[in-house]
């Protein structure tokens, strides 16, 4: 070998060493997002980043691969070397809705992959244009139910209309399905009175709520969410088992080494339990869940089950 090649790999030999010693690893780790940056996905994962890479002694990288979604992304993440370089963040539409919702989904939710972690989950609040009759949401169904596919709902993801066609269903009313490019056209749309109601997210909906813009009729999940604590949930009005919220967690390709699984799972569970990321949490609507990675694998395949039902049920066109 010449000295000039011998001394560049004495180099690399002495900083993989060092590297070691510290216990950083070589490689940076991936974590792909499949929405773009400043998305509920993308904000769960960054505000545990730091916490996260500083207790793996490991340098992350977000690698954020929107469209179609999430399916993108997801699809990327799937098809990763099981290393344990390569994670994905995912949620209830990439990993439960899509399974059902797509004729040709490109990956498996379950047999793609091992979750690691559920970050934390937030339910929706169904919130209306003041035009809209009624203040409550017992109100607004009975003028529905006088008048069928009168009101027109603005859809701002999958997760979202299905929790609204599993709650038409439930209450025995029809509605028209309009749907946006995200949650901000919705939000945009409701609040020039395009659309009657929409299903938002809270901290979207907070402000317009606080200024009389919009009203609030229920929270999707099963318990209030912090942002809007004087709004009740759709369950407690009467929709008995009504539960429908936003997810996101940390998954692996299927066949990671188990202990990246733990340790990811540890050291996120870890960054969640601090002061300050709990609260800023809170700020934003979300709710920390922070478990196994078992018990995160059976809130998978139950949602898997559950979104399956209700794209059969309310009869939506596949994808």
């Amino acid at each position: 070998m010449k000295p000039l090649h011998l001394a560049a790999a004495l180099a690399v030999a002495l900083v993989a060493t060092a590297a070691s010693a510290q216990g950083l690893a070589v490689r940076p780790l991936r974590v792909i997002v499949p929405v773009p940056p400043g998305g509920p996905s993308d904000t769960a994962l960054r505000l545990i980043l730091p916490r996260l890479s500083e207790g793996l002694k490991q340098v992350i990288v977000v690698d954020n691969r929107p469209g179609a979604n999430g399916v993108a992304g997801t699809d990327i993440a799937s098809k990763a070397t099981p290393d344990g370089y390569t994670l994905a963040v995912g949620n209830s539409g990439t990993q439960a809705i899509n399974a059902s919702l797509y004729r040709k989904l490109p990956y498996d939710p379950l047999r793609d992959f091992t979750p690691i972690v559920q970050i934390v989950t937030s339910g929706m609040v169904l919130v209306a244009n003041p035009k809209v009759p009624g203040n409550s949401l017992a109100n607004f169904l009975d003028a529905a139910k006088k008048q069928p596919g009168k009101f027109n709902v603005g859809v701002a993801g999958a997760t979202g209309e299905l929790s609204g066609d599993a709650l038409w269903v439930q209450t025995q009313t029809r509605m028209n399905n309009v749907r946006y490019k995200g949650s901000a056209p919705a939000e945009l749309a409701l609040v020039a009175g395009e659309v009657d109601v929409s299903l938002l997210t809270p901290l979207a909906s907070a402000q317009h709520i606080q200024s009389g813009r919009l009203k609030a009729y229920g929270i999707t999940s099963s318990q209030r969410n912090p942002v809007l604590p004087n709004v009740p949930t759709i369950a407690e009005q009467g929709v008995q088992g009504y539960d429908f919220q936003i997810w996101h967690g940390l998954f692996a390709p299927k066949g990671a080494p188990d202990k990246v699984i733990r340790s990811v799972n540890r050291e996120t569970v870890r960054a969640l339990q601090a002061p300050e990321v709990r609260d800023r949490f809170s700020q934003l609507g979300f709710v920390i869940i922070a478990n196994t990675p078992e018990q995160f694998a059976a809130v998978v395949k139950s949602e898997v089950a559950k979104y399956r039902k209700i794209i059969k049920e309310s009869g939506i066109e596949l994808l």
